[in-house]
């Protein structure tokens, strides 16, 4: 409760003034409630914030911007600390308590894939950012996809590697998890398929800090490429330990590295030459790039990173669909399966289909002078269709 004697006559003024300007811009509606979750804590905690920041940024435009026809919206968020248990436990909170009408995850494939049946059960549309598991979405008709299927990316990896960077051989280095394990599984049957011979296959656990074993055996190879599944921490250290003992064949890796604070602070200079496929075109001259990068980097004080940019978009076609087609869950869920051409930050989205699988083409970066710039684009509809069943 307010203390009137404390805060005195300019003070109730003040309040009385934000007050009104509050409802002369949006009214006396209540607010739209979107639900959020991301690793906030845990091993994954800077994607998380990440993740976080952007959610809230989109928020704060949307705000700005009128809200939902003058209806404000309101982000409900936690933290799922990269546990599927806890992400379930969050899913069930926003479905049945919080009064969310639709979610985005800001979170990985398994804590995703986990809570979406949840989702499901419950009519709420819910968007994945960027998770990269292929049953994310095939938990019904009201789970999207806002990022590539990890099939789609693999594909598009081999793309880069056979087309772009003339590979005849590959050894592949990938996390033993949900994205590394499907995005190396697509690589390989497509570079298979055309032709490139795989040496080796090798995996490790998230977190993992040394890697001049398996680098070594990769260097007696002599692969064109090497082809790495990483997030930034361990993508890091594969950079400096292949530096360091010589390993000088061309590195090809994807998303997971796509960080400036994580991953090129860390790698710096010796990361010059790394080619990745991802989800942002940093150099990108449409009006949606630039101005959420500006926003974002004034905001945090740092540059957005892919995950950032995949969250953001989320929340924005929210709420472009909440504006042209309703603001109810079942009014959402149909508004996303009509959306096409829209111009997303990580790409022009041509549609969602009956899966809820996003169709965009796939950006590739190289990293020159220790930063991430524009090297190609993979548009072949072919490689870039998502699957359908």
């Amino acid at each position: 409760m307010f203390n009137f004697k404390k805060i005195g006559l300019m003070g109730l003024v003040m309040v009385f003034l934000l007050a009104s300007s509050f409802l002369i811009v949006f009214g006396a509606e209540k607010p739209i409630k979107l639900g959020f979750f991301a690793p906030i804590t845990g091993p994954a905690a800077a994607d998380g914030e990440s993740c976080l920041q952007a959610a809230q940024l989109a928020v704060k435009l949307l705000n700005e911007g009128g809200g939902i026809n003058g209806v404000p919206v309101e982000l409900v968020y936690y933290d799922d600390a990269f546990s599927p248990p806890q992400a379930v436990s969050i899913a069930q909170k926003l479905t049945t308590k919080d009064g969310v009408v639709a979610v985005v995850s800001g979170s990985y494939s398994h804590t995703t894939r986990a809570s979406a049946e949840t989702y499901q059960n419950a009519k709420i549309p819910m968007i994945s950012a960027y998770g990269v598991h292929p049953d994310i979405t095939r938990a019904g008709d009201y789970v999207f996809r806002q990022s590539f299927v990890g099939t789609v990316q693999g594909r598009a990896a081999a793309e880069v590697a056979i087309k772009l960077l003339s590979a005849k051989t590959v050894s592949v280095l990938h996390v033993d998890n949900d994205f590394g394990t499907v995005l190396a599984k697509s690589f390989i049957e497509t570079a298979e398929k055309k032709g490139v011979k795989i040496l080796s296959v090798d995996s490790f656990s998230i977190g993992e800090r040394e890697f001049t074993p398996a680098l070594t055996k990769i260097k007696q190879e002599n692969p064109d490429i090497l082809f790495m599944v990483a997030y930034a921490g361990e993508g890091a250290q594969i950079i400096l330990q292949a530096d360091a003992i010589g390993l000088n064949c061309q590195k090809l890796g994807t998303e997971g590295v796509d960080s400036t604070m994580q991953f090129l602070k860390v790698a710096g200079e010796k990361a010059d030459g790394l080619v990745i496929t991802t989800n942002l075109n940093r150099d990108s001259e449409r009006a949606e790039v630039q101005n959420f990068i500006k926003a974002f980097t004034a905001e945090y004080g740092y540059a957005p990173d892919m995950v950032g940019a995949s969250v953001f978009d989320a929340f924005t076609v929210l709420g472009y669909v909440m504006k042209n087609y309703g603001a109810s869950a079942q009014e959402i869920q149909q508004g996303l399966y009509k959306v096409k051409d829209f111009p997303a930050v990580t790409g022009i989205i041509k549609g969602y289909n009956k899966l809820g699988e996003v169709t965009k083409t796939v950006q590739v970066q190289k990293v020159v002078n220790g930063e991430f710039h524009y090297f190609s684009e993979i548009t072949d509809p072919e490689v870039v269709a998502p699957p359908t069943l």
